[in-house]
């Protein structure tokens, strides 16, 4: 779903784009089914994946959505959910009506919706053969006029506009996730796979992340082996163990860049780092910017 939001990171075989508004980076952008075809017309996009969380509702529509080479039908009141960094093409032969919502993990951050919220959720998720979501004609409606709402609000230009959005996209989000719920209890292909395991594992990642950096340090604790560890999380949410203990590091330092007045110093010790240099490090390496850019911008 290609369009001027979108810009083309070079030099990968697979497309991926950012969120950017007259080339500057944004951290959240809506825009309607049925403009962007009234750009594209019926030529299917190319294989490309976001850098950021994206929702697309179609009201009405047909054609063919495919994810992670995995390909659904585009139909009535269905609803899509993609993670960052998940590969997918879009075709709509006749002129559909709906939703694109998207928005970044910094803007979660930023309005304190926290990761671990979407996560718990199991709408987003990178497991191949994750389908989307179909919902009733009642509930329809119901997304179809808060996506109305943030529409509005992201057009309005006015003083707390995102700190409302947020508040809408959360409840979108809850909204779905209770049809999720009610639709696949008790089937486990569609559910977490170890969500016993994976529940404690969050727990843990949030009494001790910022003192347990190792994914050695969980593992022991929940009484299995780092491999086992790993696997679990992995065909979960699509990340290792590794990855998801270092996401919830990068998140609460934004947290604490955005909304304390603490120096880059007294973070870096606040999250477990003995050396404020070898924080900086991680946070460049995971993020591709210095610490201090971050803060500025």
């Amino acid at each position: 779903m290609k369009n001027s939001l979108f810009t083309e990171s070079t030099g990968r075989e697979i497309p991926s784009f950012d969120l950017l508004c007259e080339e500057q980076q944004v951290l959240f952008a809506y825009r309607t089914m049925e403009e962007i075809f009234d750009e594209s017309g019926d030529t299917p996009d190319e294989p490309h994946k976001h850098n950021f969380y994206t929702i697309i509702f179609a009201k009405t529509g047909s054609g063919s959505h495919i994810i992670d080479f995995t390909p659904y039908d585009i139909t009535d009141d269905r609803i899509f959910f993609l993670m960052p960094g998940q590969v997918h093409q879009v075709y709509t032969p006749a002129r559909p009506v709906g939703h694109v919502i998207m928005f970044t993990a910094e803007f979660l951050c930023k309005y304190n919706i926290n990761e671990e919220f979407i996560s718990n959720l199991g709408l987003f998720s990178c497991k191949p053969g994750t389908p989307p979501l179909d919902l009733s004609p009642e509930v329809a409606q119901k997304i179809y006029s808060m996506g109305k709402e943030i529409e509005a609000l992201f057009f309005r230009g006015e003083r707390y506009v995102n700190e409302a959005v947020a508040a809408w996209l959360k409840l979108l989000l809850i909204e779905c996730n209770s049809v999720a719920a009610n639709n696949y209890d008790g089937n486990t292909q569609m559910m977490e796979n170890g969500r016993d395991l994976m529940g404690r594992f969050r727990k843990l990642i949030e009494q001790h992340f910022n003192e347990w950096h190792q994914v050695s340090d969980y593992s022991a604790e929940l009484n299995v082996t780092p491999d086992y560890l790993n696997n679990v999380i992995k065909s979960s949410v699509g990340s290792t163990a590794k990855e998801f203990i270092q996401s919830r590091i990068i998140t609460e330092a934004k947290r604490l860049g955005y909304h304390t007045g603490l120096s880059s110093k007294e973070i870096s010790y606040s999250l477990g780092f003995n050396d404020p240099a070898h924080f900086s490090k991680f946070f460049k390496k995971r993020e591709g910017i210095p610490f201090s850019e971050f803060r500025a911008g």
